[in-house]
């Protein structure tokens, strides 16, 4: 292998605190850093060339908004206009970021990639898992669980070991001091205020296509009338806009006939979930796992279950106790501890309590 190329890592830049601290701890570990700045959304960043030429470092800017709004931005839409909530990140990660990344490092001779992701790496049965970072408030593995062994092989996370206090720190301790007290950046990257209003914008036929719809009960009686199902979302409470005398919380959504069913919290509890499309580190580990966790969206609780794979090909889980507002689109990341096994797509759960039926008794006792 090139020596030279060994050194040079390939660094998803920013210019905001994250990436900053990992281009500086790079090079504190000898390695050379080359910048490629994404230009998603918006103008082209300043910052990421302001934070390069102050450290002496190659930087690249690429223009991908075409093919960003292309791909990410309509998957987006995609998914609410079909009645699930996506999670943009963990689609752009694997298909958009690090595909990019990856193609920037060959070009560019670099054999490693580097962002300013809160995660660690671990190499096991020759394999690399992602491990969930120190700092458990901004800890991203939840977003990684798509990547390939192709990528995860050539990766660092620096800021792994790290809670950002740390990183603040650091930085000005480094002498970036405004840099280090910088606010934190947006969750999604092209949504500055509520999805609702980006969805109105970016695709202004919605309301045309689609149009105003019911709210209903468990048993389908009408309780008045909502915006548009994609407007709403699995466990949502405020916002509503409905007087029932009590809380109310969305239960399901109904794409077909444009109907959001209400009910009480309670009735978000359940104890199985199906999942679709699960990509797997190892694939027969998860039904091994006698410590195996769940999480259902980024910032919940690992749930502590077990796992079947269905004739079909999806996968059944079974709680250990049980979980609440399962929503069709979001991702379900398993973990051993704090290593990540892999995940899957929340799917539909239409027929859920026919599909336990016949199944219930392939779980361990």
């Amino acid at each position: 292998m090139d020596k030279n190329r060994n050194k040079r890592v390939l660094v998803g830049l920013s210019g905001g605190i994250d990436s900053s601290a990992t281009c500086i701890m790079l090079m504190e570990q000898g390695y050379t850093p080359v910048g490629v700045t994404m230009q998603v959304w918006g103008d082209a960043p300043s910052e990421a060339k302001e934070l390069a030429d102050r450290l002496g470092m190659e930087h690249y800017i690429a223009d991908e908004r075409d093919d960003f709004k292309a791909s990410v931005v309509k998957n987006f839409i995609d998914e609410y206009r079909s009645g699930r909530t996506p999670n943009p990140c963990v689609m752009c990660n694997p298909l958009f970021k690090f595909r990019i990344l990856k193609d920037y490092a060959d070009k560019l001779n670099c054999q490693w990639i580097a962002t300013g992701h809160y995660s660690l790496l671990e190499e096991r049965n020759g394999k690399v898992y992602l491990l969930a970072g120190r700092d458990t408030k901004k800890d991203q593995s939840y977003f990684l669980w798509r990547l390939g062994q192709d990528i995860l092989s050539r990766c660092m996370f620096p800021l792994g070991p790290f809670v950002k206090t740390e990183v603040r720190e650091y930085l000005k301790n480094k002498g970036f001091v405004h840099k280090s007290e910088e606010g934190e950046s947006m969750e999604v990257c092209f949504i500055k205020g509520d999805y609702r209003d980006f969805l109105k914008e970016y695709y202004p036929d919605l309301d045309k296509e689609i149009g105003r719809g019911w709210f209903v009960d468990a048993k389908g009686k009408k309780l008045g009338e909502h915006l548009g199902y994609p407007y709403y979302t699995i466990g949502q409470r405020k916002g509503l806009n409905i007087a029932l005398g009590k809380p109310a919380y969305v239960l399901k959504i109904n794409a077909d006939k444009n109907t959001v069913m209400l009910g009480d919290a309670s009735d978000l509890e359940t104890g199985y979930m199906l999942l679709e499309k699960d990509e797997l580190v190892a694939p027969d580990e998860i039904f091994e796992c006698d410590n195996l966790t769940v999480r259902v969206r980024y910032r919940s609780k690992p749930i502590p279950c077990q796992v079947i794979r269905l004739e079909e090909g999806n996968l059944l889980v079974k709680f250990n106790g049980s979980a609440s507002a399962i929503t069709p689109g979001q991702s379900a990341v398993f973990y051993s501890d704090n290593r990540v096994l892999g995940g899957a797509y929340i799917a539909s759960q239409k027929g859920i309590n026919w599909i336990v039926e016949q199944n219930k008794d392939k779980y361990n006792a």
